[in-house]
């Protein structure tokens, strides 16, 4: 072959293999091509381009189905500050003037001052369309550069977010409904509580007032189901208005370092008569170290009680109940409660904390609702700790709760206050006035009777706030006695107008109330009552409280001074 027509063939070749690169480069930028067109043409995104100073130049398919005009309506005509809502953008113009600490001016530069900025984000703004209806966006701004990082113009990639913005709406309006009931419900159980501890303070109180007197064998006997049966239903009350306001998320406690020998020490005064009626032995560990746990006291002593009354209740005859406290590890306490019962299958342990579940209990002569197990669960994980059991059929159970440890707290010295509470001055010759501020006429009894046992004390009845203000003006009582509910002025209302006063703002005022809700109680301890009893009154408990505001009203008390004192 010749020179020639080997440079001819070596041309053909090497031209062959540059129009197979060619034509893959314009195949990649065909594609290229088609992408971006259907990017620009997409209908579920509106891409609006702005020049440097902000004037639309692309205008997609999506932008137009969108906000209702064709391209050349906007196109080098307006900006898209002129199709958002206009207060958003005065809003946010001064919102970016206060964070960065310039002024903004309200239009264009308001939307882009951060996508200038290089500080990337996406808004929620509103668009306007061309028949002047409007709907929520989020919009995605972006600053377009040249080869030189010099802003060129802006991108605006906005979506539509109508649903969400209505899910949300939805939503809002169904936790407002829920709230709404949970209030309704909160104030329903109050004042349900209120009407069944009402009539039955009544009941409960004169039972009382019956068995401290000298009743026959047959009387005795009756006052004794009154009372056994009263208490039950007061039990009732209580478990299922606690229960309730734990499902609502109501409950509020009082997390504190708790000595756990004293916790002990008070629950096993409570029970050891309860065990001494069923023939069962009770055994309570010491303790060489001064346990601390986190928890309310209140509720750690209701959930204490209801287990250790569970382990007599359903004991054997001449059994026995064992209290133990163990580490669980560095930080953690594990009191167990064990009892020598019938024992538990393991599908019975499986159900032992559902409500109104009595496992199999329900027809055996033993009371009960199935709902003090529940409440002490759910109390027991709000103060952090954990609730559980174990079993042996025919051996017995041991149930346990495990609280988390703490240091000791520093305690004030109580020795002032109970050598007061003990002393014979506390019950001094002088007869106290105590006004009882009280609209229903059997707890007026009540109260008179109780009162009538103590000779220091004078009792003046008052059925209103009004009249209860003016015995206490006139007659300067040592303490008060106070029902909320009260016709006209309120019992909170007559407290303070009695705080309000300089001649009666020293007063004690105990309030006594068949609100018994722990918002009801919180609400009338913050806002003065020295004290807060509920119905059904617990003659030992008024009594002491009785005694502890009679102290503190004389500690209290100011001496009259002469006038022709120097």
């Amino acid at each position: 072959m010749s020179r020639t027509g080997d440079a001819r063939a070596s041309a053909t070749g090497a031209g062959g293999k540059g129009s197979i690169a060619d034509n893959q480069r314009q195949n990649a930028l065909i594609k290229a091509g088609a992408l971006q067109t259907a990017i620009l043409t997409s209908a579920n995104f509106s891409i609006i381009a702005t020049d440097e100073k902000g004037i639309i130049q692309l205008f997609n398919v999506g932008a137009e189905r969108m906000l209702g005009y064709r391209a050349d309506e906007v196109v080098n005509l307006i900006r898209p500050s002129d199709i958002h809502d206009p207060e958003e953008v005065m809003a946010r113009a001064r919102a970016l003037s206060l964070e960065f600490g310039t002024t903004i001016a309200p239009g264009f530069e308001a939307l882009v001052f951060k996508a200038s900025r290089q500080i990337e984000d996406i808004y929620e703004l509103t668009y306007i369309c061309k028949d002047g209806s409007r709907f929520p966006a989020l919009v995605s701004l972006t600053a377009l550069q040249d080869d030189y990082g010099g802003i060129i113009g802006y991108l605006l990639i906005g979506t539509d977010n109508s649903v969400r913005k209505r899910v949300e709406s939805e939503l809002y309006r169904a936790i407002e409904v829920a709230d709404t009931a949970n209030r309704a419900k909160s104030d329903f159980l109050s004042n349900m509580s209120h009407e069944l501890r009402t009539p039955l303070n009544a009941v409960l109180g004169f039972a009382q007032i019956l068995e401290s007197g000298a009743p026959t064998a047959s009387q005795k006997r009756s006052i004794d189901q009154i009372l056994k049966a009263g208490w039950y239903l007061l039990e009732l009350i209580n478990e299922i208005l606690d229960l309730a306001l734990i499902e609502s998320g109501k409950m509020t406690l009082s997390k504190e370092p708790v000595s756990v020998a004293e916790v002990m020490r008070e629950c096993r005064a409570m029970i050891e008569p309860q065990a001494k009626t069923r023939g069962i032995a009770m055994s309570f560990e010491t303790f060489d170290i001064p346990f601390y746990v986190i928890a309310d006291r209140t509720r750690i002593k209701q959930v204490m009680i209801n287990l250790l009354f569970n382990a007599i209740k359903y004991n054997k005859p001449d059994g026995a109940v064992t209290v133990e406290c163990r580490l669980s590890d560095a930080n953690a306490l594990r009191i167990n409660i064990r009892d020598t019962g019938e024992g538990l299958s393991e599908e019975q342990l499986g159900h032992l904390f559902r409500p109104f579940n009595r496992l199999g209990k329900e027809a055996s002569v033993e009371e009960g609702t199935g709902i003090g197990l529940v409440v002490s669960k759910r109390l027991v994980e709000l103060m952090g700790g954990t609730i559980g059991a174990t079993s042996v059929i025919g051996v017995g159970s041991v149930f346990w709760i495990e609280l988390g440890l703490t240091a000791a707290p520093l305690f004030a010295s109580q020795d002032a206050v109970s050598t007061a509470l003990n002393s014979p001055e506390t019950l001094g010759a002088v007869r106290d006035t105590v006004p009882h501020v009280e609209d229903n006429p059997a707890n007026l009894e009540l109260v008179e009777q109780l009162i009538a046992r103590r000779p220091d004390l004078r009792l003046l009845s008052a059925t209103d706030g009004n009249q209860g203000i003016d015995y206490a003006r006139v007659h300067q009582p040592r303490v008060i006695v106070m029902d909320i509910n009260l016709p006209g002025l309120s019992g909170i209302e007559a407290m303070r107008v009695l705080r309000a006063d300089p001649s009666t703002a020293h007063i004690p005022i105990v309030a006594l109330s068949a609100n018994a809700v722990p918002r009801d109680i919180k609400k009338g301890l913050e806002a003065g009552f020295f004290d807060y009893l509920t119905k059904p009154l617990k003659v030992a408990e008024f009594m002491a409280a009785l005694d502890a505001a009679l102290v503190s009203s004389k500690a209290l008390a100011v001496p009259v001074i002469s006038r022709d004192a120097p």
